[in-house]
């Protein structure tokens, strides 16, 4: 097992040292400069849409709504990788790497709003809903039906097993540390549960996370910023040392940056999977009148994520100081350091506050996977097989170890994102043309905008559901 993990942890250090870094910073710089800055000046605009209601449904099409399906992304994003996630950063990269995380969110929102408005325009009209997302705009396109099977096949394996067993070993741990419940136990309860649910398809997803996410977000912000509150004093310091950790002169000579940088990135988009080609799936799920309108509350989706749950998460742990007194790692080192904070409850609340994040995750990764898996072919026993194993990976997520886990999910989300980075970086101009026409709408005083295929007939062809 050990060198298993070695060999995986060598092909992690060439994608995320090289070629990730590389390719993420590039296209969320170009992103956010070809579409002047979209993800700060239109931030008004994000929140105003939260509330908008989808048009009124056509025959016996069950359609989903813009905050349904902000949801629904956010139950993935929001999980292991801001209470979990964030310790491990801290632990192997140091504080700076939390700076790293806050880049990585600024700028590739921009990578969010090009995949989300492009699933947006290329989504097509399934049985009950719409259907789309990284492998439809591969297929229809870029004409390469290859293409959106291979990222097929690495989403389905990335979210519904690699994801899903890191979700399940975070919840194991962190109840084994509060309650002393055994992990094999555990990992039973909630392989059952997420057969009951995951059977219930897409509507039943999004009506369980439309009720979890705001209720287990607001919680956990209302806690951390007692927190933040509590220790104002240190705030400034905290800051400094992110800051100071990031570009030290003390990292730079032991060579610490780079693993600084890799740590803040690897562990920001694993939160909040801005250009991974994962929210493009549900936000394709949408019934909007604009596909620029769910490119917007995808963006958001990254900001809540980053910039708002895990630097919570961030304060939490450096408050506390337990950082560099521990040999704890991931879910256990944040229930020490709340339990430093807020006393012995404070392991209690983060085990259910990460049943509650992490198996919203679970519910939501699956769903990635069936949208993915309906791609390759409809055959019923497929998806069903898909189902069993992906309850399968939940109990065994429960019982492999820590390292294990993260190194698989690192590899499976490194191979995926860079198979959709290269396609939105090829359609991206299609996403900016959408975005010129809403913006024309909105210079006119149309408060919702609305978009007809005809209005860009260049789109026409791609535009099916418009």
């Amino acid at each position: 097992m050990d060198l298993l993990n070695d060999w995986i942890s060598s092909i992690n250090d060439v994608l995320w040292s090289y070629i990730l870094i590389i390719m993420l910073l590039g296209c969320a710089f170009w992103f956010t400069i070809r579409s002047r800055f979209v993800q700060f000046r239109m931030i008004g605009e994000m929140i105003r849409l939260l509330g908008d209601s989808p048009k009124k449904a056509d025959g016996h099409e069950k359609h989903i709504s813009s905050f349904q399906a902000f949801a629904v992304s956010l139950a993935s994003r929001v999980g292991t990788g801001n209470l979990a996630g964030v310790a491990t950063a801290i632990t192997v990269g140091g504080p700076g790497a939390i700076f790293w995380m806050w880049i990585i969110a600024l700028i590739g929102s921009s990578s969010a709003f090009v995949e989300s408005t492009l699933a947006q325009l290329y989504k097509r009209r399934g049985k009950d809903s719409f259907v789309g997302g990284p492998a439809y705009y591969m297929e229809k396109g870029l004409k390469a039906r290859w293409m959106g099977i291979l990222f097929a096949v690495l989403i389905s394996i990335t979210f519904g097993f690699a994801f899903n067993s890191v979700q399940s070993n975070t919840i194991c741990a962190a109840w084994d540390k509060a309650f002393g419940i055994d992990p094999v136990w555990m990992g039973i309860i909630l392989t059952a549960v997420t057969l009951l649910i995951i059977f219930g398809g897409i509507h039943r997803i999004a009506k369980v996370s439309g009720v979890i996410v705001p209720v287990m977000a607001l919680g956990y912000i209302i806690l951390a910023l007692g927190v933040v509150l509590f220790n104002l004093g240190k705030l400034p310091d905290v800051i400094r040392l992110i800051i100071s950790n990031a570009f030290g002169w003390e990292q730079a000579l032991g060579g610490g940056i780079g693993a600084t940088l890799m740590q803040g990135i690897k562990r920001g988009l694993f939160s909040n999977e801005a250009g991974m080609g994962s929210a493009p799936n549900v936000a394709a799920t949408a019934h909007v009148s604009h596909p620029v309108k769910q490119g917007l509350i995808q963006a958001l989706g990254v900001f809540t994520d980053t910039l708002i749950i895990c630097t919570c998460t961030a304060f939490i742990i450096l408050f506390s100081g337990v950082s560099t007194q521990t040999s704890l790692n991931g879910i256990q080192l944040t229930q020490e350091a709340l339990t430093a904070e807020v006393g012995s409850a404070g392991s209690v609340f983060i085990a259910l506050a990460i049943l509650l994040f992490a198996f919203s995750s679970i519910i939501g990764n699956y769903y990635y996977g069936e949208a993915n898996i309906h791609f390759i072919t409809r055959r019923k026993p497929v998806l069903v097989a898909y189902r069993l194993l992906v309850a399968a990976m939940v109990l065994c997520g429960a019982l492999m170890s820590l390292d294990l886990a993260w190194s698989l999910a690192d590899i499976m989300m490194g191979l995926m994102t860079i198979c959709n980075l290269i396609a939105i970086s090829i359609l991206s101009r299609q996403a900016f043309l959408l975005l010129d026409n809403y913006m024309a709408q909105k210079r006119k005083g149309i408060k919702s905008p609305v978009y007809r295929k005809e209005d860009i007939p260049e789109l026409e062809e791609e535009a099916e559901c418009w």
